[in-house]
């Protein structure tokens, strides 16, 4: 999935901090044997996330998109 537009930018910060959220709580309850099993998803999908932001935030905004930027 690729960003598009500044509402689904938010909506993936979001996801991105209910994932830190369950990694925080996986910290603490997780046997320390098993932690790097069960958190390496979580860390490949907040690494995917945040490139997602970054490429979007690196975009430049195209003329129409300010226009409605500005109407907004």
């Amino acid at each position: 999935m690729m960003i598009a537009n500044d509402h689904e930018l938010k909506v993936t910060k979001q996801r991105i901090e209910q994932f830190q959220h369950w990694l925080a709580q996986l910290r603490r309850t997780a046997r320390s044997e098993e932690f790097g099993a069960v958190t390496s998803g979580y860390r490949l999908e907040i690494e995917r996330m945040q490139a997602e932001v970054l490429e979007y935030l690196l975009r430049p905004v195209s003329a129409e998109h300010a226009h409605e930027l500005q109407l907004a």
